[in-house]
């Protein structure tokens, strides 16, 4: 299943195809190739004094299962329900300190969700499809993975080829089916000074 965005004006393909779906095959591996794709695309996202604070950790189930439950036992169940047919699993990590100097660093989330994004981007690329997910348990990967604390959880992604919509079943197939939207270019995005609309 596929679900373009529907644009003001033309975007480029892998941004206007990369969307969060469900629908995992849970049969079709991602290859450590293509992992390791995903996160070179990651590493060369920018940050503030170059100091790439991100962290990712990484499970592929057809490597090492055990390792893989142990982060999927960190979903909420409502995103379990689908995230049990992608073959990998990412825990995105932000640090809050600057690598350089030890002093905290503000910009550390911003400079990690743009590697993030690089890396959904990436996927998208290679034919895969990515979904970020909030609903997961941080405190408990924390614990189950030794996380220190200087470094954020930010968010638990899934990896994996597409499925039939098909294959899901309630809530999470009428979500799979809904149409994409977003707010118009205006509520979001000014021209000059605070809610003068750009369009």
């Amino acid at each position: 299943m596929q679900k373009p965005a529907t644009t003001q004006v033309p975007i480029h393909d892998i941004i206007a195809n990369r969307w969060s779906g469900r629908a995992y095959d849970a049969d079709k591996a991602v290859s450590n190739d293509q992992i390791i794709s995903l996160l070179e695309a990651a590493r060369w996202a920018p940050s503030c004094f170059g100091d790439q604070p991100w962290r990712f950790l990484v499970w592929d189930k057809n490597q090492d299962a055990a390792a893989w439950q142990k982060a999927f036992d960190c979903i909420v169940p409502g995103n379990q329900t689908w995230a049990k047919d992608a073959p990998v699993l990412v825990l995105v990590c932000a640090d809050t300190q600057f690598n350089h100097n030890q002093k905290p660093n503000r910009w550390g989330a911003y400079d990690t969700g743009a590697a993030a994004v690089s890396l959904c981007l990436q996927a998208t690329s290679l034919g895969l499809m990515t979904h970020q997910m909030g609903g997961y348990d941080g405190d408990k990967a924390r614990t189950a993975f030794n996380i220190p604390e200087q470094y954020q959880t930010m968010s638990m992604l899934s990896v994996g080829y597409a499925a039939d919509v098909d294959t899901l079943e309630g809530e999470a197939k009428e979500r799979e089916m809904s149409p994409r939207q977003r707010r118009p270019l205006g509520e979001l995005f000014f021209n000059g000074e605070w809610n003068q609309p750009i369009i």
